[in-house]
């Protein structure tokens, strides 16, 4: 990883910024090839998007890149200079900002003409004659460079951090019960049940919108095997398009199995729970599915849109990978910020297994530690 953006300096704040996107995006090119060459380094994105899952994997990789660089603690919690001040807190003098890549939006009305054609304006433009107003839309226009800072670049109010989510520990049955929660959000049953397709721990039944976990396992093992499940759930139903482009589909098990154990580690390790041993076979596995899946797309040339290259493939599955992680950890709600501070996530509560930054080890009290909020 510390090869990574070697081609251009992202913390010069006075680069062009079309100059900094491609720094950034050759940067993250680079990181996903070295991914695919040394799977370790992809247990260590996953561990990094465990910690900063409100963050798009992209993004996760970039601030990892950029701290790396620096020789600094990896990034836990990330917002910009005026967030931060928001919550009491102002960068320390000399720091260099961090650089990820935000999109830039436009809000624009849309319209339905005559013909039946969908047409987008600019707000407070007339729409064409006869058409029917649909309403305004934010829509993404392009990409830019937006400059944030890590934690540990400030200084001011004490402010509650997670550190360490491995060693957090987690309620194994609480966290069960969130996750039949998702799976039932989706459609799905999750039945427990000694008489399991094919043997296997767990399966999942797209046609019977069914999860089957086996019954024999004990409560830990099966809420992994729920986790992993519902990776598949998210990711690998019919209706799967994108994985399709690049065989993560019934072509690929191999592949498939990789994004759904890579859900599963990422989701437990949010809430506390290690599953390094028991990932290693389907995560070890991670390069040869990779360069199984391009090798076939290199043979079967299914038009432009297919990615061609390992790190296109990897960067696209880490988009799916958190994707679907982020949509199971809203609802299950892990210890911490997600890498992101908001309302909901500033609770007054105690928890042996944080850092308090700017501050000794509170003692509990009605009101809670001392906590920087919007």
């Amino acid at each position: 990883m510390d090869a990574a953006l070697h081609g251009g300096d992202t913390g010069n704040a006075h680069i062009r910024p079309e100059e900094r996107i491609a720094a950034l995006t050759d940067g993250l090119h680079l990181m996903m090839d070295e991914a695919v060459e040394c799977p370790s380094h992809w247990q260590v994105l996953l561990d990094a998007s465990a910690t900063l899952w409100r963050y798009s994997g992209g993004n996760v990789a970039l601030l990892m890149i950029q701290m790396a660089q620096r020789g600094t603690e990896e990034p836990t919690l990330v917002a910009g200079y005026k967030e931060w001040a928001r919550h009491g807190r102002t960068v320390s003098r000399g720091e260099r900002a961090l650089w990820v890549i935000a999109p830039r939006t436009a809000r624009v009305q849309q319209a339905t003409p005559p013909d039946g054609t969908q047409q987008r304006v600019a707000v407070g433009d007339q729409l064409p004659r006869g058409a029917v107003d649909d309403g305004k839309k934010t829509v993404i226009t392009g990409w830019r460079g937006q400059a944030v800072f890590d934690v540990s670049q400030t200084q001011g109010k004490p402010l509650l951090v997670p550190r360490g989510v491995a060693a957090a520990g987690a309620d194994v049955s609480e966290l069960w019960q969130s996750l039949a929660a998702v799976a039932d959000r989706h459609g799905f049953e999750v039945d427990v049940t000694d008489a399991q397709h094919g043997l296997t721990s767990g399966f999942t039944d797209f046609a019977g919108h069914r999860v089957q976990v086996g019954g024999w396992l004990g409560q830990q093992e099966r809420t992994a095997v729920l986790a992993h499940e519902l990776g598949h759930v998210l990711l690998h139903g019919p209706d799967d398009e994108i994985g399709r482009l690049y065989g993560s589909g019934a072509d690929h098990r191999g592949l498939a199995e990789v994004e759904a154990e890579s859900v599963a580690y990422t989701v437990l390790r949010a809430h506390g729970i290690d599953r390094g041993p028991q990932s290693a076979t389907y995560l070890a596995g991670w390069a040869d599915a990779v360069i199984e899946a391009e090798n076939d797309a290199i043979a079967h040339d299914a038009g432009y849109r297919r990615p061609r290259s390992r790190a296109d493939i990897a960067k696209s599955v880490l988009g799916r990978v958190t994707g679907a992680s982020k949509g199971i950890l809203e609802i299950s709600h892990p210890p911490g910020f997600g890498g992101k501070i908001s309302a909901s996530d500033v609770e007054p509560r105690i928890d042996p297994a944080v850092s308090y930054l700017g501050m000794e080890q509170p003692v509990p009290s009605v009101d809670g530690p001392g906590m920087a909020g919007p």
